[in-house]
């Protein structure tokens, strides 16, 4: 039976994986952050935002069972969002029983073109797959499924296992046709409003359009409850759709990347000149990223109650240089580690319903 009280939903978030970017990151630290996702648990369910490499192993740690989701939620589809999406679908099915109900795959659509090349190229490169050069969700996720076909096949025959088309059905993400978007021309509209795309007896999906370019459509997604709120930002730049969806939020989970890193890392060779390459990494970071002090001062305009820094690039940095900001914070401020519970709303008891560093914890 579902909780029916607000006070027996006990809404939290537990950080699944904090790092972000398609990399297995070497060097100090190396191996403590696992790819971006983050599940929203409200009574016996969870909603998973993202799947980053690592997740199913994660949620088992988290002591979330598959079986528990009611909705997997991509923010957008670079690779370190969606790269252990066919993972869950298949090795998911040694997890169902027959009465297991259908989960939702709720993501963006088929861009409809490519993104411009970069004004740095010296000679245009190639797409690959021409003939479907943007897949959306739905299309990404029967893909998946088709490359593990001699699997699937396998084992639904031999040992009359279920198709992962039993258990799974993967949407796109109808944007509004009056926000005005275009992949290219007008990819974050300024101004839009955030509009639903999912609903059940404990959960409200809202979501908004992000700044990420090129990449188009990135969302942001807001989680609302009868006990509280959580808003998790997607990859973006500062974005003032994002401050929209965010307002008065009990918590904001919000990437951060640490743009020294970007400098060191792409500078450029002996002569410190970037060469093409280098000098459009950097670009793309600058346009489509936010700093932990950027993080803060948006968080502070939508008055979020509580602030956690995750999809943290690279997942190696320091923890000191992620706190740096804390103190413009006005709320309650966090850097979570994997596997870290963040209560919210009336599940938090800080000031405001903002959870305290005690209530921070890592899941068993």
């Amino acid at each position: 039976m579902n909780p029916a009280h607000p006070s027996d939903l006990q809404p939290r978030v537990v950080t699944l994986g904090t790092a972000g970017g398609p990399r297995w990151w070497t060097g100090a630290n190396a191996g403590q952050r696992a790819g971006i996702a983050t599940a929203v648990v409200v009574g016996p369910h969870t909603y998973l935002v993202d799947a980053g490499h690592g997740v199913g192993r994660q949620l088992m740690l988290a002591g979330l069972p598959i079986s528990s989701l009611r909705g997997i939620f991509v923010t957008h589809l670079h690779s370190d969002h969606t790269i252990d999406l066919g993972s869950l679908a298949i090795f998911g099915m040694f997890a169902f029983r027959q009465d297991q109900h259908r989960i939702k795959i709720i993501g963006p659509g088929d861009r409809g073109e490519l993104p411009p090349v970069s004004p740095r190229a010296a000679v245009p490169p190639a797409p690959v797959f021409p003939e479907q050069p943007t897949p959306g969700t739905a299309a990404m996720f029967r893909h998946l499924m088709a490359a593990y076909a001699t699997d699937l096949n396998d084992r639904i025959l031999d040992a009359l296992r279920p198709s992962p088309f039993d258990y799974f059905d993967a949407e796109d993400i109808v944007i509004p046709a009056a926000s005005g978007y275009h992949p290219n021309a007008n990819p974050t509209p300024e101004g839009m409003e955030p509009f639903e795309i999912y609903r059940d007896e404990l959960v409200t999906v809202t979501a908004t359009l992000v700044k990420h370019p090129p990449m188009a459509p990135a969302f942001a997604f807001r989680f609302d409850t009868a006990a509280g709120s959580v808003t998790i930002s997607g990859d973006t730049a500062p974005c003032t759709n994002l401050v929209r969806l965010a307002r008065g939020t009990d918590l904001l989970l919000h990437e951060a990347i640490d743009f020294d890193w970007v400098h060191r890392t792409y500078g450029g060779g002996a002569d410190g000149t970037p060469d093409e390459t280098a000098q459009a990494s950097i670009d793309h970071h600058r346009k489509s990223h936010t700093s932990p002090a950027e993080a803060v001062e948006l968080a502070n305009q939508a008055g979020a109650k509580a602030l956690a820094l995750h999809h943290l690039v690279p997942g190696t940095t320091p923890q000191h240089v992620w706190e740096a900001t804390a103190k413009a914070f006005s709320g309650s401020f966090h850097v979570p580690n994997d596997l870290d519970v963040i209560p919210f709303g009336t599940a938090s008891s800080g000031d405001a319903g903002a959870p305290t560093s005690e209530e921070l914890v890592s899941a068993p």
